[in-house]
């Protein structure tokens, strides 16, 4: 990599976008999309041992490399495809030759045009839109779309009853054939990139509306608007981009240092959060290839007592049950947020459940990473190998310190300070830290929901037989529990029966 280029990699934003990697003669080698731009672009610099022939090859042509930052990862889909069809990169065509191209079909000639994907375009008078890459993250792409500019996906029958799609809101059901064909071209209007122009077309009809008075309209102009924006937050490929190019560093890494058969595509994380033993909580965070994988995150409730080892324990239980092995999929390493206590804990759990996952822990204090000898189903031979790391050893418990000199600055931070500014696993420590730190901050934002929950939680609530449609009625009727407490024992009555009347009659 010359030095013009790595300078330019420093100052890629954290942005989703479309970014095109250049030959020496400025050609246009090949186009890709990315959740976040520095993230993905960055990889193809990075260790090169897990990339195969082709993507070697096009590393050794890049010479440059630009990017358009967009607003959400859906216009970088759309994005790409506009550009692949702009410049036809050689290279993306040999590293995709194993996938089929999807294409967007419309049949605008049809009364009620309906949507649909295929992989074969036919000259039949119907409008394709593609082709399209990812035929994952484009589905997923519709049915987000969908909910601003509805479609139908079968042609309606005629003085049939609104189907279930209509009543949520995904079918233009009440529309006449001219009025739904407009709403369709705003749909390929969003495919060939005029959002912004669509969005400011809404946010007049809206205002017109308003006018007008015809609040009715204005108001399902104004959620279409907001549905419009709230695509900016829909992950559309976040982990799943990074399936096709070389390994993380940091994963490659510890795929060496901890002796690992393959390098660790999916990373579990465990911590326990609670307030004095009371509302007791553990989360599971999960990432894929080194990023944070936010569908596969798991939480639980666990037994209310102050012991994060057994409650570590039970969870470790949990997880490792054969319907849930079967449900989330095996983990290529665990860690677990605390110190030996914690990571005996789990060992017996992997232990009772008959699973043998390689599992580590990190100790919040000096962020050291502590691992068995023989129990933590890891091979510890590169790891001894590092004698200047090695803090202490204990009835067969290793502390390692890969960041010798460094310190921590405070609390749960990952920040390191003092020392000198990198080690030779510096990337290592920060990607497990990273990981340690989200189930951190899952299982705080978890036990603070119960927490909140419970705080703002009627005294009505704990009444047995008083269930939510009484505990609502009795609210509605006299407008606060106090107002319930100051009121006769026959305006009770009146409001919800004699029977329950009774029951409520002790507490009060």
């Amino acid at each position: 990599m010359n030095k013009k280029l790595q300078d330019k990699l420093r100052t890629l934003p954290h942005n989703p976008g479309v970014y095109f990697h250049k030959s020496k003669s400025g050609e246009v080698i090949y186009v890709g999309k990315a959740a976040v731009l520095k993230n993905r672009v960055r990889q193809y610099f990075q260790s090169k041992r897990e990339m195969d022939v082709k993507t070697l090859a096009l590393v050794a042509e890049i010479e440059d490399t630009d990017w358009i930052e967009t607003e959400s990862e859906i216009d970088a889909l759309f994005l790409e495809s506009e550009m692949v069809k702009r410049y036809k990169p050689r290279f993306n065509i040999l590293l995709r030759d194993d996938k089929s191209q999807i294409y967007i079909r419309i049949d605008m000639q049809s009364e009620w045009p309906t949507v649909s994907f295929t992989r074969n375009p036919t000259d039949d008078g119907a409008d394709y839109h593609g082709p399209y890459y990812n035929g994952y993250a484009i589905k997923k792409a519709l049915r987000y779309l969908r909910r601003v500019f509805p479609y139908y996906t079968q042609p309606p029958k005629h003085n049939a009853r609104p189907t279930l799609d209509a009543h949520i809101g995904l079918d233009p059901h009440g529309l006449t054939s001219d009025e739904y064909k407009k709403e369709l071209r705003k749909l390929v209007k969003y495919f060939k990139g005029g959002r912004k122009e669509l969005a400011r077309t809404i946010e007049r009809d809206m205002k017109s509306a308003a006018k007008s008075h015809d609040f009715e309209r204005a108001a399902r102009l104004r959620n279409r608007l907001r549905d419009l924006a709230e695509l900016q937050r829909r992950i559309m490929f976040g982990d799943r981009e990074f399936l096709d190019i070389s390994k993380d560093k940091a994963l490659a890494g510890l795929q060496y240092l901890f002796s690992m058969d393959k390098t660790p595509v999916r990373i579990e994380a465990y911590d326990i959060s609670h307030t004095g033993g009371v509302n007791v909580v553990a989360s599971m965070v999960a990432f894929t290839n080194g990023v944070s994988n936010r569908s596969e995150y798991r939480k639980f409730k666990t037994s209310e007592r102050n012991d994060d080892t057994a409650n570590i324990k039970e969870t470790l239980l949990r997880r490792l049950s054969e319907r849930n092995l079967k449900k989330w999929g095996n983990p290529d390493l665990i860690i677990i947020d605390g110190g030996v206590g914690q990571l005996s804990a789990a060992i017996e759990a992997q232990s009772e459940s008959g699973t043998s996952f390689p599992i580590v822990s990190i100790a919040k204090r000096e962020e050291e990473i502590i691992v068995h000898s023989d129990k933590s189903n890891v091979d510890v031979t590169n790891l001894v190998s590092c004698s200047d790391y090695i803090v202490h050893s204990k009835n067969g418990y290793l502390t390692v310190n890969l960041h010798p000199g460094q310190i921590k600055s405070d609390g749960h931070s990952a920040n390191l300070r003092g020392g000198h500014q990198t080690h030779k696993y510096s990337d290592i420590v920060k990607l497990i830290q990273r990981i340690r730190d989200e189930s951190h901050r899952f299982a705080i934002s978890y036990h603070s929901t119960i927490a909140r929950k419970k705080q703002t939680a009627s005294e009505l609530d704990k009444i047995p037989g008083i269930g939510p449609s009484t505990r609502h009625k009795l609210i509605r009727t006299f407008g606060s529990l106090r107002a319930v407490k100051l009121a006769t024992h026959e305006q009770i009555v009146t409001a919800i029966g004699k029977s329950k009347a009774d029951k409520l009659k002790p507490y009060l």
